[in-house]
This record gives C-alpha cells, sequence and structure tokens, in this order.
C-alpha cells in the first residue's frame, strides 16, 4: 500500500512540475483548400500538450505562476503531410499587486514549415534535429521563459536563450527556412543570436528597468512612470550605436500600445524628451506617439 501511495504522489508532483507554461495554441486553416479538420484538431490538442505538460526548466511552479502565453498558427499551404505557413507568439505576465498583464513578447513567425503524421509523438530532445515543429515550438517555447526571466532580475533568461540557442544551431541540419543567417535578417537565427550577445545586453537591461518600474506602480505611480520613462531613453541611448535593431523593433512589437497608454494618463511627468527619442527609435508607431500627452 505504501508503494502505490508514493508512485501517486511521484506521479502527481512530476506531472505538477512539468508545467512552467500556460500556453494556448491555435490553428487557423482558412486558408487550405479543403483541409482535413481532424489532422488539424489533433494536431491543436497535441500541440497544446506539448507545450504545456513538457518541464522545460525543472521549476516546480503553482498555477498563478505559469506563465500566459499563445501560439497562433495560420497554415497557407499542404502538400501531403507537409505544412507552411506563420506562426505568431505572444506573451504577458502579470505586474506586481495587480490583475494587468503587461505583454512581453510579441513575434511573427513567418518562415514556418514542417512534417506531420497524425498521431505522430512530439518529442523534445534538445542534442537532436527530429522534427522541425518541435523543435520550433521549443525555441520559442525556451524564448519566452527567457524574456520573462529578464522581466524580473537582469541576466536571468540566460540559461533558456542559451538552450534556445543549442536548438537553433541544432535545427540547421533541418534544412528548414528560419534557422540560417542565409534565410532573412529578421529571423530565428537573428533572433536569438542578438539576444545572448554582449552587444545587445544593454537592450536586456531596459527590458528588467521596464518591468520593475511596473512593478512599482501601486507604490507610487509618478516614481513608477519616471523609471519606465528612464528606461526608454536608455533604448535611446543604444540607438545611437546600434540603429535600427532587430531587438528594438521585437520591443516595440510588443510594448508600443502599453507605452502610449501609461504617458497618455496622469500623473503627469515631463515627456518631451521621451517621445523625442520614441519617434527615432521607433518612427513606425509614430501615430501612437502623438497620442501620448504632454
Amino acid at each position: 500500500m505504501k508503494k502505490i501511495v508514493t508512485l501517486l504522489v511521484f506521479l502527481i508532483f512530476g506531472f505538477t512540475q512539468a508545467q512552467q507554461l500556460n500556453c494556448t495554441v491555435t490553428i487557423n486553416t482558412e486558408r487550405l483548400p479543403n483541409p482535413n479538420q481532424q489532422v488539424f484538431k489533433t494536431l491543436q490538442t497535441s500541440l497544446s500538450e506539448f507545450v504545456n505538460k513538457t518541464d522545460w526548466t525543472g521549476s516546480l511552479l503553482k498555477q498563478n505562476e505559469r506563465i500566459n502565453c499563445s501560439m497562433y498558427i495560420t497554415l497557407s499551404s499542404n502538400n501531403s503531410d507537409q505544412f507552411s505557413g506563420t506562426i505568431q507568439i505572444q506573451s504577458s505576465r502579470l505586474i506586481f499587486n495587480s490583475t494587468y498583464s503587461s505583454p512581453i513578447f510579441n513575434f511573427n513567425d513567418k518562415d514556418f514549415s514542417f512534417r506531420y503524421t497524425e498521431y505522430e509523438p512530439l518529442l523534445f530532445n534538445p542534442t537532436t534535429f527530429d522534427s522541425n515543429l518541435v523543435s520550433v515550438v521549443s525555441f520559442y517555447s525556451y524564448l519566452i521563459l527567457g524574456m520573462d526571466a529578464d522581466t524580473f532580475q537582469m541576466g536571468a533568461g540566460n540559461q533558456y536563450f542559451e538552450t534556445a540557442q543549442n536548438i537553433a544551431n541544432v535545427a540547421q541540419q533541418g534544412g528548414f527556412k528560419g534557422w540560417s543567417q542565409a534565410d532573412g535578417i529578421q529571423n530565428r537565427y537573428y533572433l536569438i543570436t542578438d539576444m545572448v550577445s554582449p552587444m545587445y545586453s544593454d537592450l536586456r537591461q531596459v527590458t528588467f528597468i521596464y518591468h520593475s518600474g511596473l512593478d512599482k506602480m501601486s507604490e507610487d505611480l509618478k516614481v513608477a512612470k519616471e523609471r519606465i520613462k528612464s528606461s526608454v531613453l536608455l533604448i535611446g541611448k543604444f540607438n545611437s550605436v546600434k540603429p535600427n535593431a532587430f531587438l528594438t523593433r521585437v520591443f516595440f512589437d510588443a510594448k508600443s500600445d502599453e507605452i502610449t497608454s501609461i504617458f497618455s494618463g496622469g500623473p503627469s511627468i515631463p515627456v518631451t524628451d521621451l517621445v523625442d527619442v520614441l519617434n527615432k527609435v521607433s518612427p513606425l508607431n509614430a501615430t501612437k506617439w502623438s497620442q501620448i500627452k504632454y
């Protein structure tokens, strides 16, 4: 009897431990002519279980500590067991003493192709390449973990980014697009290469300072806004050395709406220099920056 109880405890603990992400996986097949919906329902269920039940870190997390994220896959072509399309990855985290979730990552990967046969097992092995589907989803799972960790402590995402880079290196042997520097300048290769490069450490520091400001909003809103502003001004300094950096764009793809909202309400602080910097580092969002109140 004791052995049975021990086994049950082990199984329950193992199941609980293997959940660091709370991810919603969606597969859109509207662009496919006459898709076999059953196959995609199976794939969506399998991917959801894979992302949410894989033990990515070995850390035990409570339900409310799991990272909220989503993977939205839009398929545009299908030939037998081969599929291609895009995958949109988003993640967020709760701000201290609030119910507000701050967007951390928002990226649309347009080089997404894979092979899949219904009911095939999805198994993650960081040292071998078996499936581009598994490699891409695993890569972004670790990227989500790393970017989330960086918001709480400077450099805390290093271990996750290193695993993501290893996945990228191993996946190059598969021959699928998105893993090589020859595939473009805004793909998975450059995303992780820049993330682990010391040249971009200042941008990762910005992420921590920015979110430490958000976490202070429940204590002192004005001090919090000043801290958030200081982090954005640091991006301006970085941009003068490394203009139009890929990671700068990634940052604002997630944060542009939030920044506009933060500085469009009270208490007011000087924002002239802030808006100037925002227009220089992210001119594509100029319409949003014009809504910030002086």
